[in-house]
């Protein structure tokens, strides 16, 4: 029998054994902690800002909150939770609160439904697709007082061009100004002129990412244009609809350039017939109160507001989304003709050797109809 035998180092060698662990150098250590380390390093200089200008300034605010607080007295004794209760004790905020959520949603629903048929529009093949394109986000990059400004002028009581349009029609002027709902669909207007190009570009985006293979199938089975936006676009651009939605809430509720240019006071109208939450918070802040701890008090308020209509709307446009109609039965089998011929090409197999390649369902499909 051999005999296996373990050779030793020498005596005076520095040399590891063939059992003993090699210890890494300085520079490989370096690399296997550059390679744990670096990933977190790049994504780093986000999290310190948002931190900075995200994580400190709420809470912060919430340490404000819940103290007397006032401009020139600044900071005073620890209240707790009554600067809230002093806040819903207000009847202008409640009143804030039901015009931020009119406007909201005079702005925001009919904003996503235009964005989202323009992006449809533009989608197809028109001339000049360039220019429709980026003319839809004109209104985006023109100055929020500006547009305050122009619409100020449409929508004024007795010389806007929106009166004189209706006298001609013989309908009576409007108090654009002076009507509480009158007032909310002047700013919903603004809103609506100013963002719904911007979200139909990012529509556009969605819609440009979907497969074309999708609606040739569907073509083929018999769907038409709306059909085919409703069983193929929606599903698709699912997540981009969502986002919209999200984005669009968080905007409406926290409104406050249109309705403070509205008109040249900048408070909400004689009787604060459009003021909206952060307007009234500004004015509590700065207005006639001067008291940043009510209006901390308004901002966490305002804050939790928003999560809860978020999560809200990103129930129901992820219901609706995913929802949507059956695809048509129509010319089914010309379909299944073609996958069963994919699948054979696939296999190997000859052309119609399966029985069921699109020749011999097209020939099934002429003898029903002569049947």
């Amino acid at each position: 029998m051999a005999a296996l035998i373990t050779a030793e180092p020498a005596r005076g060698s520095t040399s590891p054994g063939p059992g003993t662990p090699r210890r890494l150098g300085f520079s490989q250590t370096l690399s296997r902690w550059d390679v744990k380390v670096s990933p977190y390093l790049y994504i780093s200089p986000f999290f310190v800002l948002f931190a900075l200008t995200g994580l400190f300034p709420l809470g912060y605010t919430a340490v404000v909150s819940v103290y007397d607080w006032n401009l020139l007295g600044g900071q005073g004794e620890f209240v707790g939770l009554q600067n809230y209760a002093d806040v819903l004790g207000q009847p202008t905020f409640w009143k804030s609160l039901v015009n931020t959520l009119s406007i909201f949603l005079l702005s925001a629903v009919p904003q996503v439904i235009v964005a989202i048929t323009l992006a449809a529009l533009l989608d197809r093949n028109i001339r000049s697709a360039t220019f429709w394109r980026m003319g839809v986000l004109i209104p985006y990059v023109v100055a929020p007082i500006a547009v305050s400004l122009i619409f100020g002028r449409l929508f004024a009581d007795q010389y806007g061009l929106i009166n004189e349009l209706l006298g001609g029609l013989g309908i009576d002027p409007i108090g654009w100004h002076t009507d509480r709902l009158a007032s909310h669909v002047a700013i919903a207007a603004m809103v609506n002129y100013r963002w719904t190009g911007y979200n139909a570009l990012i529509f556009l985006a969605a819609m440009q990412a979907v497969p074309r293979d999708l609606y040739e199938a569907a073509t083929i089975d018999g769907a038409g244009p709306w059909r085919q936006f409703i069983s193929v676009t929606v599903p698709q651009i699912r997540s981009t609809i969502i986002f919209v939605v999200i984005t669009a809430s968080i905007g409406g509720l926290q409104i406050f350039d249109e309705p403070r240019l509205f008109d040249t006071q900048g408070l909400g109208g004689a009787d604060r017939q459009w003021m909206t939450t952060v307007l009234y918070m500004y004015d509590v802040a700065w207005g006639n109160q001067r008291d940043f701890g009510r209006a901390a008090a308004v901002a966490w308020m305002l804050f939790v507001l928003i999560l809860v209509i978020g999560f809200l709307n990103f129930m129901l446009s992820q219901r609706i989304a995913s929802s949507g109609p059956r695809a048509p039965r129509v010319r089914r089998s010309v379909t299944r003709g073609l996958l069963a011929e994919a699948r054979a090409a696939a296999a190997g197999t000859p052309r119609g050797a399966a029985g069921r390649g699109p020749d011999t369902t097209a020939t099934t499909t002429t003898d029903r109809r002569d049947a």
